[in-house]
């Protein structure tokens, strides 16, 4: 049995993580949808941004707490 994760968890686990982010997720049943805007995305490929963010959550993910999690990343404007 694994121990869920809420969008709210995700969210803030993210805007903690990465400072002057902000994090829209949706989901529930261990399938998510994140919106990500970071400061910390600037001058990083659209692969380095969201493996920054997997990586926050890849115990989650191997113990199938967080089973999908899809991604948009950008960022801010004029940052």
């Amino acid at each position: 049995m694994t121990s869920e994760m809420t969008a709210e968890q995700i969210a803030r686990r993210i805007e903690a993580a990465l400072p002057g982010a902000r994090a829209e997720v949706s989901g529930d049943d261990a399938h998510f949808s994140a919106v990500v805007t970071a400061p910390a995305f600037a001058g990083r490929s659209r692969v380095e941004q969201h493996k920054m963010i997997y990586d926050l959550f890849r115990d989650e993910m191997a113990r199938e707490a967080i089973h999908a999690l899809a991604l948009r990343t950008s960022v801010p404007s004029g940052g």
